[in-house]
């Protein structure tokens, strides 16, 4: 999220100690990613045996990906193993450890110099990927499979990334209830172990979770959370197919189930959450302050260190507090920001009064954004995607919106869930900024784009960087200004409380997790720098609390990809197309941010020959 000391510095691959990757894709772009598809003979050359064997090392691992990884194949839209749960099981999770050292030594048998240099960044970005995998299994996060944002606590939700259109489709989703004494035994005995281990969550957030297990513990089948695809069926179906689909739904649920989710209940009340911890921060987890140190190199793909990122976080906000007051003079307010704040949270003109009007505003912000992409895109992604509530469920729980991607074979459109509880505490002027974060020219537009690239391999394709794809969407706020979403100084200031918001988190973040800051701490520091209304922000400090690590990319992010414009602008004057600069961050899929450098480097190079 946001903690730096200057836009254009601290993650810039020459800060990472990453010079010799860096120089090595550097080199491989200028010798030819750029001018390869201009000569056929080329390309040819590059099409060796090394080639094949990367191609087929790569097709070969996706599948086991899958195969390892059943309800996001299925989120996906490959439904080879729509009947199964993840197995989340210690032994399974070794396995696949062990895996990662017979990959990494596939990889070190391919002739990396005898790839295209395509291949060779697909190569290094793979192995990166192993590297990362290797390096984190040790801290045994695995061991923390639930927490009040996400846990077999809210499986359920599965089927709402599901198509339900054939019976197998509905039988699939039978076996997958019927197996679920088995998943959730895997997951009890994951738990126990991270009690035993140490490696828990605080007290304090996770007691949000036995509400949640409640409303999966229903008097009847027909109410479950589970039963939901078997409330409508296909107009061509036959009723005696429908009536037998029901009965066996409804059989899976009372007999494996809801059994299961009781049994949870009492474990994780009577056993589970008196193990958590009295306090907060990764800091003291087993070797709590490298497992943080390593979650901050991944998430950020960087170098910085906590302090580091705190320090930046610090300049950020303080930046982000003089534009403020600026925003605050033109919109004729004669108090002081914090009371400008408070003019902001409780004034009933910056809120509506009904969840409908909540949602409906949302949507139609949508339909201004869409037609406004052409004057800063040329490529645009080809799937849709709509604007739909967080379920009730988890509302109360979660933080302002979030994005689910497409199904990979175009079945689901990408969809934007926006927050709609207490509709008083979610504001008219943040709804600009959240849609272009979460929908277009933000995650939709960028996840989208990157799924039809169908040249790059698929762990890029459908792969996720959060330093990229987060910073993506926190840069994407900023071009409002350019579209025309922020003449209002009320909008503007919704901006900059966006903006504020992944600032604060860099310092809050680094704060808990690595300057042992207790969490009314973290909350008051949010309160005095931005006027989020208090339930988002106690929930999004619960939500740093359980992810550490995670809230540090989308500052970082940003400002790198901040920086490489400003960069491509004075270095081609009046040559810089905005469109064409977006091509180049886009179209490559998403990267470490020092690849991401080197490819703009590269551009940039071409672009003055």
């Amino acid at each position: 999220m946001q903690n730096w000391q200057s836009p254009s510095a601290n993650c810039s691959a020459e800060n990472t100690g990453h010079t010799d990757m860096k120089d090595r894709i550097y080199k491989s772009w200028l010798l030819g990613c750029l001018f390869l598809a201009a000569c056929p003979a080329l390309h040819a050359a590059f099409t060796n045996e090394a080639t094949g064997q990367l191609h087929a090392l790569l097709e070969k691992e996706w599948d086991y990906t899958m195969e390892q990884s059943p309800t996001w194949a299925s989120q996906l839209g490959d439904r080879r193993w729509n009947d199964r749960w993840d197995d989340v099981s210690l032994s399974a999770t070794e396995k696949r450890y062990k895996h990662v050292f017979q990959v990494l030594d596939g990889l070190s048998k391919i002739r990396r110099q005898e790839l295209s240099p395509a291949d060779q960044l697909n190569y290094d970005l793979f192995k990166r990927e192993q590297d990362i995998a290797k390096e984190a299994y040790p801290f045994k996060w695995h061991l923390l499979p639930v927490n009040q944002r996400e846990g077999i606590q809210l499986a359920d939700e599965l089927a709402d990334s599901l198509r339900f259109e054939s019976i197998k489709d509905y039988e699939d989703w039978i076996a997958r209830m019927r197996s679920f004494t088995n998943y959730m035994d895997q997951t009890i005995a994951v738990m126990r172990e991270g009690s035993r281990f140490r490696m828990v969550q605080p007290r304090i957030v996770m007691q949000r979770v036995p509400g949640q297990i409640d409303k999966q513990i229903v008097a009847l089948a027909s109410q479950s959370p589970f039963f939901k695809p078997f409330r409508t069926f296909p107009a061509d179906f036959p009723s005696e197919e429908t009536n037998r689909l029901v009965a066996a739904a409804k059989e899976a649920i009372e007999g494996s189930v809801l059994p299961a989710y009781r049994r949870f209940k009492d474990f994780f009340t009577g056993e589970y959450l008196p193990s958590c911890f009295d306090q907060i921060g990764a800091w003291q987890m087993p070797n709590g302050k490298d497992l943080y140190a390593f979650l901050a190199r991944k998430y950020t793909t960087t170098k910085m260190t906590p302090q580091q990122i705190h320090d930046l976080g610090l300049a950020e906000v303080r930046r982000i507090r003089g534009e403020m007051e600026s925003v605050k003079g033109k919109a004729g307010f004669k108090g002081s920001l914090e009371e400008f704040f408070q003019y902001l949270r409780t004034d009933p003109k910056f809120s509506y009064k009904t969840t409908n009007e909540l949602l409906t505003a949302y949507r139609a912000m949508a339909k201004e954004i869409d037609p406004a992409l052409v004057k800063l895109f040329r490529s645009l992604p080809r799937v849709p995607y709509g604007v739909e509530a967080i379920p009730d469920k988890i509302a109360p729980d979660t933080t302002a919106a979030y994005y689910r991607q497409p199904s990979a074979d175009g079945t689901r459109a990408g969809t934007f869930f926006v927050n709609l509880y207490k509709p008083e505490t979610r504001y008219k002027y943040e709804i600009p900024a959240l849609s272009l974060h979460e929908s277009v020219p933000g995650h939709h537009f960028q996840i989208a784009l990157a799924m039809e690239q169908g040249e790059l391999p698929n762990f890029r394709r459908y792969g996720e960087l959060t330093a990229f794809v987060e910073g993506w969407a926190l840069y994407a706020e900023s071009l409002g200004d350019e579209m025309g979403f922020y003449n209002d100084p009320y909008a503007k200031m919704g901006q900059l409380t966006y903006e504020m918001w992944r600032a604060v988190r860099l310092v809050v973040d680094t704060g808990m997790h690595s300057l042992k800051w207790d969490r009314q701490k973290a909350i008051d520091f949010f309160k005095e720098n931005a006027p989020k209304g208090e339930n988002d922000i106690i929930n999004e400090i619960d939500r740093y609390i359980t992810w550490p690590g995670q809230a540090l990319a989308y500052k970082i992010g940003e400002l790198k990809i901040k920086e490489l414009r400003t960069k491509a602008q004075k270095e081609l004057a009046e040559d810089f197309d905005i469109r064409e600069f977006h091509d180049v961050i886009l179209l490559g899929g998403a990267l470490p941010l020092e690849t991401l450098d080197a490819r703009v480097r590269s551009w940039l190079k071409e672009k003055g020959k």
